[in-house]
């Protein structure tokens, strides 16, 4: 029958016929592999007793010691480590162009220094908004990263600059003229730098009557000295916990206060090498130190703790004692400051506010409005007074220097932001200040990119 259907097929059907077949055999024999893949396959996970695919592999978990304690970043005062705002893990650090002090920077100070140190300059008459200016020959990068503490040295004759950044990094530089080493390594431009720490330099203090001896602390716990005579960095106390700022006794320069983050007050007696006295001042990280001027027992502290506080030295006898005046505020406060008459002192906040207060106990105030809100990577503002009662400065988010104006008498206090600095040549926010103490009208402001604008009298 089919031979007989077969031969009543034309070409055409018995091709297409032939074609139909052989495909068949070809998909019968894929099918067969397929079987015996899949077979294959099934048998070896069984034998395997493999996870699910759909199952992500685990991480073996890390191994800490039993006696190892995790801390909070948040009170470490760090980012969190899976932030977007993260800083980056910093390298190794950057090595130092010289490991001792320039002969030619140090004899230059010194001899400076010999000069019997002057009253402290004082100009009721001076309008810093009008009589101020910014030439491009005083702008200069000091040094590499951001600064957090910058320092007119206390020179009768000469200007020098001293500036510490995040990095552990100290840098110099001689504004009224150019101060170079014969072998022409160091000084070029009148900038000198060095690298006397292992991390963040907050605080950078010199003495009237002992200028050749320069003092700096780090967040690493290091107080180091500068020796200008001996020319040579030296650590005289190394804590198991940051400094955050740091200030000489008036009447005494060897005699150094510090602050830690923990809040205590510490006295650091450099001719016993050693901390003296300790005082639990606040509940958080000590943000400055001043002295009053006139009052030689008196200071001021102010704190991330949300205070400012002023002290009575006569009566810091125990490990805690009460403070004379604890001036609140509703975040954090950044420094404290007396006026050069001591009759005044100003705070900086967090809580967007730059605060006056006065009187016989500071009891009066006045509340000026301020955007403090620098940012992470921004050092934050802090207001320092110029060679007046009258005249506070402070940088601001649009790169130029507010300057608020305090007036009033014993039944009235009032301040305002009076004038701004601007410049074309001020390419960054201006963040730290220091006033020449012989100058009037010598103004340095450090910005978070290393440079330092260095503001003088028309």
């Amino acid at each position: 029958m089919a031979s007989r259907q077969a031969a009543g097929l034309t070409d055409y059907e018995r091709l297409r016929e032939e074609n139909i077949r052989r495909n068949e055999a070809i998909l019968a024999s894929l099918r067969r592999k397929a079987d015996e893949l899949s077979a294959a396959i099934k048998s070896s996970s069984k034998r395997g007793q493999g996870r699910p695919s759909n199952q992500p592999r685990k991480k073996p978990a890390a191994k800490t010691s039993p006696g190892e304690l995790r801390r909070s970043l948040r009170l470490s005062q760090l980012p969190p480590s899976h932030s977007p705002d993260a800083e980056p893990t910093p390298g190794p650090p950057p090595v130092p162009r010289s490991t001792s002090f320039s002969s030619s920077l140090a004899s230059s100070i010194i001899e400076s220094a010999s000069l019997a140190p002057p009253a402290r300059a004082r100009a009721d008459g001076f309008d810093a908004g009008k009589e101020l200016v910014l030439t491009p020959a005083n702008v200069r990068k000091v040094v590499p990263d951001r600064i957090l503490g910058v320092r007119v040295l206390p020179l009768v004759d000469r200007t020098v600059v001293a500036a510490g950044n995040k990095l552990g990094n100290i840098g110099f530089w001689v504004v009224d003229g150019m101060v170079e080493d014969e072998d022409g390594d160091d000084g070029a431009d009148g900038l000198f730098e060095y690298l006397p720490h292992r991390g963040p330099v907050p605080a950078i203090v010199a003495h009237p009557a002992a200028p050749q001896k320069i003092y700096s602390c780090s967040y690493e716990g290091e107080i180091c000295l500068m020796d200008l005579e001996k020319e040579s960095f030296n650590m005289i106390q190394l804590c198991d916990y940051p400094v955050y700022s740091l200030c000489q006794a008036p009447d005494s320069p060897s005699c150094l206060y510090f602050g830690d983050g923990n809040g205590e007050l510490k006295l650091l007696d450099e001719r016993m090498g050693k901390v003296s006295s300790t005082w639990d001042s606040h509940d958080n990280t000590i943000n400055s130190i001043d002295f009053h001027p006139e009052k030689r027992h008196m200071l001021a502290t102010s704190s991330t703790d949300r205070t400012a506080r002023i002290w009575d030295l006569r009566r810091l006898k125990r490990k805690k004692e009460e403070s004379l005046k604890v001036l609140k505020h509703n975040r954090s406060v950044q420094s404290a400051y007396f006026s050069p008459s001591g009759s005044m002192l100003a705070t900086t906040s967090l809580d967007d506010t730059v605060r006056v207060f006065c009187g016989d106990d500071f009891d009066r105030s006045h509340i000026i409005k301020h955007n403090n809100q620098t940012g992470r990577w921004i050092s934050t503002f802090k207001a320092i007074w110029g060679w007046n009662d009258t005249d506070l400065f402070i940088g601001n988010m649009r790169r130029a220097i507010d300057i608020i104006s305090v007036g009033g008498d014993d039944s009235s206090l009032s301040a305002s932001n009076s004038a701004s600095l601007e410049s074309e040549h001020m390419t960054a926010i201006p963040c730290r200040f220091s006033a020449h103490p012989y100058k009037v009208g010598h103004l340095a402001c450090a910005s978070s990119g290393g440079k330092v604008f260095f503001w003088t009298r028309a």
